[in-house]
């Protein structure tokens, strides 16, 4: 079991991260959430990880906070979801949102986070009441950073949101409609994710 790397962030192209560990590089999956507060490329970085074995596959994910490492372990807990899914919940709202939207059982605003249907955000309500208790506690602000990579940051952001599960389509429209001249990519995801789920 891997839980923590420690190393120089490599590159950062949503949602996936490369690490150098001891001259190892290790390719990380991670919800935007911790991409917005990432050193620069070339950092050192620490990062606590959960490392998923399946019939098929290996993966490794990546978060800069207990509470986001928790939320996404307890989140595949609940019938139907996955690890793409619980990426999803933790790039569309905070750690501390989620758990108040659980606790007052807002199904509505749940659906809203891609993938998330009316009878997955009701068993979310169900299942995880009782476990998000100690989440709903505010991380520290996010800051936006530069990504390093080839892709200018209405691309990149494109193609994130592509990956969380927006539809080509729709993306185009959101980052048109947010993003500004001399924007991030992870400040054009950050408000083309707030104007999605209506923020």
């Amino acid at each position: 079991m891997i839980g923590r790397l420690r190393g120089i962030l490599v590159s950062k192209q949503p949602p996936w991260l490369l690490v150098e560990v001891g001259g190892v590089g290790y390719e990380l999956e991670a919800p935007m959430s911790t991409i917005y507060d990432l050193p620069a490329t070339g950092k050192e970085v620490t990062l606590l990880t959960h490392y998923a074995v399946k019939e098929d596959s290996v993966a490794l994910y990546g978060f800069l906070h207990e509470a986001e490492r928790t939320l996404f372990r307890n989140l595949q807990k609940v019938s139907g979801i996955g690890a793409k899914i619980s990426l999803a919940v933790l790039s569309g709202v905070s750690t501390s949102d989620f758990a108040r939207l659980v606790q007052t059982g807002d199904v509505v605003a749940l659906t809203k986070i891609p993938g998330i249907g009316k009878k997955t955000a009701e068993r979310m309500v169900v299942e995880l009441r009782d476990r998000v208790d100690g989440l709903a506690v505010a991380l520290p602000g996010a800051s936006a950073q530069g990504a390093g990579v080839a892709l200018d940051p209405a691309g990149e952001a494109t193609v994130a949101l592509q990956q969380l599960g927006y539809k080509p389509a729709e993306v185009t429209r959101l980052v048109q409609k947010v993003a500004a001249e001399g924007d991030t990519a992870e400040s054009i995801i950050r408000k083309a994710l707030r104007a999605a789920l209506g923020n």
